[in-house]
């Protein structure tokens, strides 16, 4: 008799071990689908952005300098597009607004949204890359807008039902896609020609495709015991009531304290990014003028992918803080493009990375903060909802900097501080 205690006893055990063992399989399997969808749903917002200087010189006519083969100046003019970055800010980032705001109070089938996103994120690769009009180039950035938007709205409102974790992985790949994005466009820029470029990255939504119907596994496909004690591993078997329109709208001005800050960070670091990083140039170095537009934004998004991957181990409450420390960013920068007072182009390199390390770590612990400080019931509802106000605020910085292009393009090129 008490032996055949012992062998319950040894059982229970080896069922409780297999049990934590198939957890943490779990748990890391939906880590790593988070962090790919992550990546690959902001990969062509990010590529959109990289390449506008080039879809806009080549669709929209070349800039107003002659340029020497060694990219040097070959007159005393700034090198300035006829249309500002801003235009293809502005149609990679409205519609992914109008979207952000619509779908919340939309109903929620995940897999005919996900479906949609990974469609219309093929789309856009495919018609920016095949235009012969302006026209069509916007359109194919307005279907990539749209297909990210719709991505990022869809999975941050499913991560409810996951760990927190998801959160912050979610939020490293959005920052991976940063890097993976402007580094391939970069790098791949110097051998092919912009379309066959674009052409070679319809991968991406294939890899999204992948990753969610078959690497991650949805709340429907798991069984997890209900004796568990830890509540991240019960948390998706609760049941939440529905919410009405109603009360949807009655969650916004709580929301506000976390929207305001987040929104005028990017405000800031689009404005710097799409307002004045193609008026930043430095003559007679390694890089043409084109090409430090380039650089810059992969530098950019190196600072964005280290900070939105250390949430878990540096966390930041105030996120006003980094507003403030942003807009003294734009105040380096914008006096840049006017008197060309800084003398080496490694000085922007370091500040445009401190700028991606405050946007990023805005938007990470953002909605990190939302995930354990808003209630279960209004999380999912809440975490799409707040996903308007980055928006709003790049849309914002789009329409400003295509005034101010204009405006600093119709000045003297200033002699440069130690030339």
């Amino acid at each position: 008799m008490a032996r055949g205690i012992l062998q319950r006893i040894e059982l229970n055990v080896t069922d409780e071990i297999d049990e934590e063992r198939k957890l943490r399989r779990l748990k890391w399997r939906n880590l790593v689908a988070f962090w790919i969808l992550g990546m690959c749903n902001n990969y062509g917002y990010i590529v959109m952005l990289s390449a506008a200087h080039d879809i806009l010189e080549s669709r929209f006519g070349t800039s107003n300098t002659t340029i020497a083969s060694n990219g040097t100046n070959t007159n005393n003019e700034r090198s300035c597009n006829g249309m500002s970055t801003g235009a293809i800010l502005l149609a990679d980032i409205l519609p992914c607004l109008v979207i952000k705001i619509i779908a919340p109070f939309l109903p929620f089938f995940v897999h005919v949204r996900l479906a949609t996103c990974v469609l219309f994120s093929a789309a856009g690769f495919l018609i920016v890359s095949m235009s012969i009009t302006e026209w069509l180039a916007i359109l194919g950035v307005v279907v990539t807008s749209v297909s990210s938007g719709l991505g990022e709205v869809t999975l941050l409102s499913y991560s409810h039902q996951y760990p927190k974790q998801v959160i912050s992985t979610w939020s490293s790949g959005t920052g991976g896609a940063g890097i993976i994005g402007a580094l391939s466009y970069a790098s791949l820029s110097i051998w092919l020609k912009t379309s066959e470029t674009l052409l070679l990255m319809l991968i991406v939504p294939l890899i999204e495709a992948i990753t969610f119907w078959f690497i991650l596994v949805h709340p429907s496909q798991m069984n997890i015991p209900v004796t568990k004690n830890d509540i991240n591993s019960q948390e998706h078997i609760i049941d939440v009531p529905r919410k009405s329109f109603k009360d949807k709208i009655l969650l916004l001005p709580g929301l506000l304290k976390y929207m305001i800050p987040l929104g005028f960070v990017y405000f800031f670091e689009y404005f710097i990014n799409h307002g004045l990083f193609e008026l930043i140039q430095f003559d007679n170095i390694w890089l043409k003028h084109q090409e430090q537009y380039r650089w810059l934004q992969v530098d950019y998004q190196i600072g964005v992918f280290i900070s939105r991957s250390s949430v878990n181990l540096v966390t930041i409450n105030k996120i006003w803080i980094m507003a403030v420390l942003q807009f003294f960013n734009v105040i380096v920068l914008l006096f840049e493009t006017i008197y060309y007072y800084i003398p080496n182009i490694w000085i922007i390199f370091t500040i445009v990375l401190w700028e991606g390390l405050l946007g990023g770590g805005a938007y990470v612990n953002t909605f990190y903060r939302m995930s354990t400080e808003i209630p279960r019931a209004d999380r999912k509802i809440s975490l799409g909802i707040a996903t308007m106000a980055d928006s709003i605020g790049i849309a914002l910085a789009g329409w400003l900097a295509m005034p101010v292009h204009n405006a600093i393009c119709n000045l003297p090129k200033p002699i440069r501080l130690g030339s």
